[in-house]
């Protein structure tokens, strides 16, 4: 049976263009791990560029790993067959470092599968000079790695591919082999304490946590050698690494089509948003850099993705959907700001063959969106639906959330009735073009996240969530061609527990691998309660698990507001042009 493992990974190669493949003499090997599936890794641009960047160096050779199938872990299991890279079927363990790209909280439990399957201890304490260093990046590396802290060795803070020559160099120089950095895991290593000293490298074992007799976070205390504050890594300017598909397969959530990145960063300031405080300052790709990555994508792919937080804010969306236009290419989008829709952009969707639009109103009610700093009325987002609707997207799927500060049944309602009038301003529009329109209704509960405004919030409990999802059911019960998903509200309050937790959740995670992926089993095996994290309100005096992280957002911006969002005050989105400093000392320069 164990052939077949390797014939499958054989399999998924001989479909791919733009494979890296070396040899591993005299090389420092890095396994590069998505913990999910190949299907849903590959999807993603920042796991690809990674394994772009890491491979341009003549003494780096960089392969892939990936969450086996539920059935093909059966075997990995049965049979005692450490888990191995896609490209040269190497077992994980004999790299000399595994990168973990990390997008989502509910994949961690995957990294302690993905550990256990390719015969690594989990627990970084229990590894020596045989085992591969560890590292981990992505954004949940970025917001608060400290559940994570007993299994990583190394995270690194912000935009990996600002530090690709940083982090090889720390190979090179320390050591002129990573093989002793890795059997030296005490803080006091010299390539720990090199890294230490350059800005987004956290060594977690570097810092010593202290809790008061409440549970609450005392300090965080930095080892000699070792920042105060790790600072967030971003890059300055994109043009000179455009993002882009690396590795060309139809074997991906999104095979039928071209990534490309155009820009990163929100100016919106959503006070519920990571994403949004994560990736500033807003940068913008030029539209030459854009229109170079849509001709040789056009070489694999006639449609083409665009990519970014906030794709219409982009300048340059009219010039770039115009070249895309103008040699031939179709496009496809993540989803659409109402409050600047290009008219260009929706004609080429239009033409492109789409039907459907994605939009995030997030709040039913003109109230709430303006305390979530949306500001944006009803008739606006009416319009906006009506003005995709005659240009052929008679489909809509609406994002919401529920369980936002200050939230009441009549914003429950609001979204019911918001709902119902989308549908009924798209009917006539629909039925003439000979579509019916369907609505998608995502509901989703809202879970406080670092670094927002809203990380003091609670979350609400499950049970009210739940009945706030029966209301907006019943509420649109017998409403043809409208379509109600959710995510469920115990697994929200799992993902919860994972983004606000300290170090000690790395217990709960531990336990939880060993019951199978079980947590409400978990919760009722062990002393931590999870609602401690979950559903307790923070004073803005609080030391925060992840207080020793420099985000680069000011905490008396945070607060600010925060406090701006229960007066119901509107921030204005960043300036357009020029230097702002106005959340904190990025030293954001818009569309360089």
């Amino acid at each position: 049976m164990s052939w077949q493992l390797y014939e499958k990974a054989r399999g998924l190669l001989s479909e791919e263009i733009g494979t890296i493949k070396k040899a591993f003499g005299g090389k420092i090997s890095i396994a590069l791990c998505y913990p999910n599936t190949y299907q849903i890794g590959m999807s993603n641009l920042g796991f690809q560029k990674i394994y772009y960047l890491l491979n341009q160096y003549n003494d780096v050779l960089c392969e892939r790993v990936f969450l086996p199938s539920p059935e093909d872990e059966i075997h990995f299991k049965k049979e005692n067959i450490p888990l191995f890279s896609l490209e040269s079927q190497t077992p994980v363990h004999n790299f000399d470092i595994l990168a973990f790209s990390v997008t989502f909280e509910s994949d961690y439990i995957n990294i302690l599968k993905i550990l256990d399957i390719s015969h690594i201890p989990i627990r970084s304490k229990d590894r020596n000079e045989r085992h591969p260093f560890l590292l981990m990046g992505g954004i949940c590396a970025t917001f608060n790695p400290e559940p994570l802290s007993d299994f990583i060795d190394m995270f690194f803070i912000g935009e990996g591919d600002e530090a690709v020559d940083d982090f090889v160099n720390a190979l090179r120089e320390s050591y002129g082999s990573v093989v002793k950095a890795c059997s030296e895991r005490s803080e006091s290593n010299e390539f720990y304490q090199r890294l230490s000293a350059v800005d987004g490298f956290y060594i977690p074992s570097g810092y010593e946590a202290i809790y008061d007799d409440s549970g609450m976070v005392e300090k965080v205390l930095p080892r000699d050698g070792f920042p105060e504050k790790v600072k967030r890594r971003w890059v300055r300017d994109l043009n000179k690494t455009p993002t882009s598909s690396k590795v060309i397969t139809s074997n991906t959530v999104f095979g039928d089509m071209f990534l490309i990145e155009v820009e990163r960063g929100c100016g919106k300031h959503c006070r519920f948003c990571l994403a949004g405080y994560s990736y500033r300052p807003v940068r913008n790709y030029s539209a030459e850099v854009i229109l170079k990555e849509v001709s040789e994508g056009l070489r694999y792919k006639k449609k083409i993705g665009l990519i970014g937080s906030a794709i219409c804010d982009s300048p340059y969306i009219d010039e770039i959907s115009d070249g895309i236009s103008k040699v031939g290419g179709t496009i496809s989008v993540s989803s659409l700001r109402l409050d600047r829709l290009s008219k260009k952009l929706i004609d080429l969707l239009s033409a492109s063959g789409h039907r459907t639009a994605t939009i995030a109103p997030e709040a039913g009610s003109e109230r709430l969106r303006k305390i979530i700093n949306k500001e944006m009325s009803d008739d606006e987002i009416l319009n906006a639906v009506q003005f995709m609707a005659l240009a052929g997207l008679t489909n809509f799927k609406l994002y919401f959330l529920i369980g936002l500060p200050t939230e009441t049944d009549d914003d429950i309602d609001a979204i019911v009735n918001l709902t119902k009038r989308i549908k009924h301003s798209i009917l006539k529009i629909a039925k003439s073009k000979g579509h019916l329109g369907n609505i998608t209704l995502s509901v989703n509960p809202f879970i406080p996240k670092p670094f927002t405004p809203y990380q003091w919030e609670r979350m609400e409990d499950t049970k009210s969530l739940n009945s706030k999802i029966k209301k907006i059911k019943s509420g649109l019960k017998g409403v043809s061609n409208i379509n109600i998903i959710h995510e469920l509200p115990k697994w929200a309050f799992v993902q919860a527990l994972l983004s606000r937790g300290d170090r000690r959740i790395g217990e709960l995670l531990h336990k939880c691998y060993e019951l199978n992926g079980d947590w409400f089993k978990t919760f009722r095996e062990t002393n931590i309660n999870p609602e401690f994290y979950v559903y307790r309100e923070r004073d803005f005096d609080e030391i925060l698990p992840w207080d020793h992280i420099d985000s680069g957002i000011r905490k008396e911006y945070l607060v600010k507001e925060a406090k701006k969002s229960k007066e119901e005050k509107i921030t204005p989105p960043c300036p357009d042009e020029g230097e702002c400093r106005r959340c904190g000392d990025l030293g954001c320069v818009t569309n360089i």
